[in-house]
């Protein structure tokens, strides 16, 4: 009896904390429930068995029930397309549910990812002529540049270095600084904004915390260029499109572009780095066959897919989903590591690394639909610049700790590992005990 009462008042309590009028507001949760952590939890580098029997046996599945809102998960690859390629029966945004006014402009959080039409197809096409081929193509000598320059430091700070904060995080780190156009004097403070945000063991309080801490120092920075525009990104949509584009739009889109291209990258060197240490035959690939990085870029890709789930999706109305009743207002998530690993599309050694098979670019790393990631050809130059400069410096290179002392991210959208120690030249450092 006195157990039943406690949990009852506990419950009581955090419901009254977390709910708004009108139902439940994400942004003052403490803890997320457990119960909802199924898709972000790992062992290792692989989603939970339980992913991938719940795909099998149900592709659309009730997750939970979270203080009245029903959140269901998508594991499937084909229901995850149809899903994210819908914008007709779910929205994304998700102001509703963080207690702000979705008519109010100036509480946007930011970002392409949770806006819906007209509004995100007016914001992307501003984007869009940015990240085309022909335009990144002027990128190259920049991001080969940044790579080098932290292969020489590594190699100066060497014998044993750790990947992701002497490489991995420092070089998505630098390109988008210099694509937004932050100057050096603001990127102390840049630097710091990005892992929190995907970092849910505080809660929707941290998650949304920090969201809004990144916003207010980009609505700043665009501020500053709007009365003297640079030559980043940021800069450019200032001189083309003026006042047709606010402070806290333009904020906002540079948010997204940070959002997609810091953490998510780092995360992908980092933990693309242990997969390749573990399959010597690939690394020395990329170094003898220069035309085999594209694959093994791409089956990376899929085979980490750390973005782990994708922007939730709230049905609109009331409908059938995959032989499930949904439910208006209902919240749906995306798992895309869990659509990664189908064997209905990448065969039964879905759960291997193999840049051989037929289809990897078939994954949905990148998401999908009108919300796919507007920086993809970015990434996977970023991606192909670091692990073919990587494997060429350091043919050698391995891990300085066994792999089972790894710490990897309990709870965070974005997965990764905390530290990669490596030795750069094992060959050499045998030479020199022998």
């Amino acid at each position: 009896m006195v157990a039943t009462y406690l949990k009852r008042w506990v419950g009581n309590r955090v419901l009254s904390r977390t709910t708004r009028k009108g139902g439940l507001n994400l942004s003052k949760m403490r803890v997320f429930p457990r119960q909802v952590s199924m898709p972000l939890r790992r062992e290792g580098l692989d989603p939970v068995p339980e992913l991938g029997a719940i795909r099998e046996i149900e592709p659309v599945h009730k997750l939970a029930n979270l203080f009245g809102l029903n959140v269901w998960m998508v594991t499937g690859h084909a229901e995850a397309k149809a899903v994210l390629a819908d914008s007709t029966n779910f929205s994304n945004d998700i102001r509703p549910m963080i207690g702000s006014d979705p008519n109010k402009p100036s509480e946007g959080i930011g970002g392409l990812g949770f806006t819906d039409p007209p509004d995100h197809t007016r914001l992307r096409k501003l984007l869009t002529p940015e990240f085309t081929k022909r335009r990144l193509a002027r990128l190259e000598p920049m991001i080969e540049k940044i790579v080098n320059d932290q292969l020489d430091l590594m190699e100066l700070k060497g014998p044993v270095v750790d990947i992701v904060a002497d490489f991995a995080f420092n070089v998505p780190f630098l390109l988008i600084s210099d694509l937004l156009g932050v100057e050096e004097s603001d990127r102390d403070r840049f630097r710091a904004l990005g892992p929190a945000r995907f970092d849910l063991s505080g809660g929707g309080i941290g998650v949304f915390g920090s969201a809004s801490e990144s916003r207010e120092f980009l609505f700043e920075i665009v501020g500053k260029q709007r009365k003297h525009p640079g030559d980043g990104l940021i800069g450019s949509i200032i001189r083309e499109h003026g006042d047709s584009i606010d402070d806290i739009e333009l904020g906002g889109l540079a948010d997204g572009v940070f959002l997609g291209g810091y953490e998510t990258s780092a995360s992908m060197l980092a933990l693309g780095t242990l997969v390749l240490l573990r399959d010597p035959e690939n690394f020395a690939r990329i170094r003898n066959e220069p035309e085999s990085v594209d694959a093994i870029v791409e089956e990376l890709l899929r085979y980490l897919t750390v973005v782990q789930v994708a922007f939730p999706r709230f049905a609109k109305h009331d409908q059938e989903l995959f032989g499930q009743q949904v439910k208006k207002g209902d919240l749906v998530a995306v798992s895309l590591s869990g659509a990664d690993r189908d064997k209905a599309v990448f065969g039964n050694d879905a759960e291997d690394f193999w840049p051989r098979r037929a289809s990897p670019a078939a994954h949905l790393a990148f998401g999908h639909g009108m919300h796919r990631c507007v920086g993809a050809e970015l990434a996977r130059m970023e991606l192909r610049a670091a692990f073919t400069a990587l494997a060429n410096r350091f043919p050698d290179l391995s891990l300085a700790i066994p792999e089972e002392k790894l710490r990897f991210r309990d709870f965070s959208i974005v997965y990764g590992v905390e530290s990669l120690p490596v030795q750069l030249d094992a060959a050499k450092e045998q030479q020199v005990a022998g």
